[in-house]
């Protein structure tokens, strides 16, 4: 089950950087990141509304992420796996992780 959108605009607030996608002024996409504002940063979410995507959308927002951390050592993305070609197009690397999730915490 996907985050409310109570939830979205939290996770929005409470990122380190965010950047949004519009079509005139209808919000249709936006990606966070978490940063230690050294050496790490992690893009933390990313979403297109479903009738926008395919447009280069997603490439845009995760490249604007990438500018906004340029001077950052690491970006780490943790994606699902039908997602990971699209990280590996945008220049991301595969590797090995461990995630756990608490989906008794998604309303």
């Amino acid at each position: 089950m996907p985050p409310s959108p109570d939830r979205r605009l939290a996770t929005l607030r409470g990122a380190d950087h965010v950047v949004l996608a519009f079509d005139d002024e209808r919000l249709v996409g936006f990606a966070t990141a978490l940063s230690d504002g050294v050496l790490m940063s992690s893009p933390s979410l990313l979403e297109v509304v479903s009738g926008h995507r395919g447009r280069g959308i997603g490439t845009e927002l995760v490249r604007l992420i990438r500018v906004a951390v340029a001077g950052i050592y690491g970006l780490d993305a943790v994606c699902d796996g039908d997602v990971a070609g699209f990280y590996v197009r945008a220049g991301f690397l595969p590797v090995e992780g461990m995630v756990l999730r608490n989906h008794d915490a998604l309303p």
